[in-house]
Order: structure tokens, then C-alpha cells, then sequence
């Protein structure tokens, strides 16, 4: 399950019902999709909340065999992680782990998607988990990408794991990056998000009424994704 979290790098949160674990990044080349040694597959079992044995994989059609129009596996061991989606695991705001990887790949619904390829979604709490994975050009199963949207907001702020700031974060964050170079003032205006989370090298929050984010380093306010990815940040002297 997700749970909120407090800053980047923490290992596990230590708020009320955290269940996720995140993984370490390493030093592969950035955008690489090769087999991940043992340590970056995902080991974890939602079925017996224990962290599997590691062991070689079960038997699975080649890589090589496979087209894109074959669903992809079900099994979350058999996935190695991209070195993009261990970034993005390390990132304040983004609510995404291995458990809810794990439980997206075992429970979601499986959807293609021309762009992305195939996709599991899972809606947890409110909350739905999209999980994009691949196989088709690498040596085994890979989880390219994930992120969060809201699906229910009443069922989120209901849920025990989410507080107003997670849900208004996850909104925010997936508002932006819906159409990453249209302004969206209108969708920042309403929401409160006093915890910083991450895009490109900002730290982002918002306040009620004000129509957009701003930088909590830098100082820079934005009202879309391209704008925020366009400008690097130079800290408070950049002010």
C-alpha cells in the first residue's frame, strides 16, 4: 500500500500505515533497461506480505518471441526495474512503491495504450496505481514507469492512509503532467499542498487561490510542466 511521504530517500515512511519499501538507485546509465541484478527486481509478495526468496525465475517466452500485442506476465517477480522508475521511487509526492507495484501487476486491470504500451491499473483507496511495464525489447520483464491519479476523491480523504495534502499533491502532480505545455491555473487554484514534491529540479507547493506552483528553493512560480522542466533551479539565491 502507499503511504505518505515525508521527504526523498526515505527508505520506508515512518507515518501511520506505511507498508512500501523503495529501492536504491545505481549507477547504470540513465534510461537503461537491461536485467537488473537481484537487488532491483520485485521481491516483494503481496499474498504473504514477505519479501520472496530470491531464485531463478520461472520458464517464460523469450523477449525475442514476444510482440507487442502479448499481455505481459502477471507475476512481479519475474520484473526488473528501469533506472528511471527507481528515480522516480526516490521522489517526495509521488506515492508509488514496490508493494503497489507488486499489487497492480498481481490485481490491475490491464489496458494497452499506444503510447505506452500496456499499462496495470489498480484503484486502492481512492487512489488509482498505473503501473506501465515492457518485455518485448529487453531480456526479461521490466516496469518502465508509474504514477498515481485520483480517482474518487471523497473515497480518498476517506481512506486512513491519505491526508487532504497527499490527495491535493497527487492531483496537482497528475493535472500537470496530463498536458505537460497547457497552463492549468484553474486545476492548481483550489488545491493546498504545504509538503514539497518533486518535478524536474523543483520542489514544488501551492497555496489556496494562487494559480500556480511555486519553487520552495528557487522561488519560481509555474503554471505548467514545460515551464517547470524548462527552468533548472538555482536555490534561494536564484531568487
Amino acid at each position: 500500500m502507499a503511504s505518505r511521504q515525508g521527504g526523498a530517500g526515505d527508505a520506508e515512511s515512518s507515518r501511520s500505515g506505511s507498508t512500501e519499501r523503495r529501492t536504491a538507485s545505481t549507477t547504470a546509465p540513465a534510461g537503461s533497461r537491461r536485467r537488473a541484478g537481484r537487488s532491483d527486481t520485485l521481491p516483494f509478495d503481496p499474498e504473504t506480505g514477505d519479501y520472496r526468496r530470491q531464485c531463478s525465475p520461472s520458464p517464460r517466452r523469450s523477449s525475442v518471441a514476444r510482440t507487442a500485442e502479448d499481455p505481459p506476465v502477471r507475476d512481479p517477480g519475474l520484473y526488473a526495474l528501469t533506472d528511471h522508475f527507481r528515480d522516480r521511487l526516490e521522489q517526495p509526492g509521488r506515492y508509488v512503491s514496490t508493494r503497489t507495484v507488486s499489487d497492480a501487476i498481481r490485481r490491475g486491470q490491464l489496458r494497452w495504450n499506444r503510447t505506452d504500451g500496456w499499462r496495470f491499473a489498480l484503484v486502492d483507496g481512492g487512489i488509482r496505481f498505473v503501473v506501465v511495464v515492457g518485455d518485448t525489447e529487453t531480456n526479461s520483464p521490466v516496469v518502465v514507469t508509474g504514477w498515481t491519479e485520483v480517482a474518487n476523491r471523497e473515497a480518498a480523504l476517506d481512506a486512513r492512509r491519505w491526508d487532504p495534502v497527499d490527495v491535493d499533491t497527487i492531483a496537482v502532480r497528475a493535472a500537470l503532467s496530463e498536458s505537460a505545455s497547457t497552463p492549468i491555473p484553474d486545476r492548481i487554484r483550489p488545491r493546498t499542498v504545504t509538503r514539497p514534491f518533486v518535478v524536474g529540479d523543483h520542489r514544488l507547493k501551492t497555496e489556496p487561490g494562487e494559480p500556480y506552483v511555486r519553487c520552495d528553493d528557487c522561488g519560481c512560480r509555474f503554471r505548467s510542466k514545460d515551464a517547470i522542466t524548462s527552468r533548472g533551479c538555482h536555490g534561494r539565491s536564484g531568487r
